[in-house]
């Protein structure tokens, strides 16, 4: 599948503004533009934005490090906040930290347009073989 057509299966991440760069099980990469809709209070992308980027980006490399028929489901994701971003266009990139039977660890980074870290997130995903979801 190509990104245009993974992102397609994912209404929310679509609605929301993220647009998928890269998709492979190597490396999954994800950008979402600085928008006044997407702010907090003041002028900073809200938390919320920059999770959802993340989340998105590392549930499309968890599926596409899945055995065939399988599906995943996020169980867990811990992020870290280094810096606000008041402008501009953030990026986001997933890699596997783990591939096993019944779990896939994903690791994500998001930089903002002068590649300093923005967050950093760790995904535990369910591998859940055999599931109508993903035929």
């Amino acid at each position: 599948m190509t990104p245009d057509e993974l992102l397609a299966t994912m209404p929310f991440a679509l609605h929301t503004g993220v647009t998928l760069t890269a998709a492979t099980p190597a490396e999954t990469v994800g950008t979402l533009d600085w928008s006044e809709h997407r702010t907090t209070a003041g002028p900073g992308m809200h938390g919320g934005a920059l999770m959802t980027l993340a989340d998105t980006v590392g549930a499309v490399c968890a599926f596409l490090n899945l055995p065939a028929g399988a599906a995943t489901s996020t169980t867990s994701s811990n992020t870290v906040f280094t810096r606000g971003v008041r402008k501009g266009t953030v990026t986001a990139t997933a890699r596997p930290l783990h591939v096993g039977r019944s779990t896939v660890a994903i690791v994500i980074e998001v930089r903002d347009d002068e590649d300093r870290l923005v967050a950093q997130v760790t995904q535990s995903q369910a591998v859940l073989a055999g599931s109508p979801m993903s035929q």
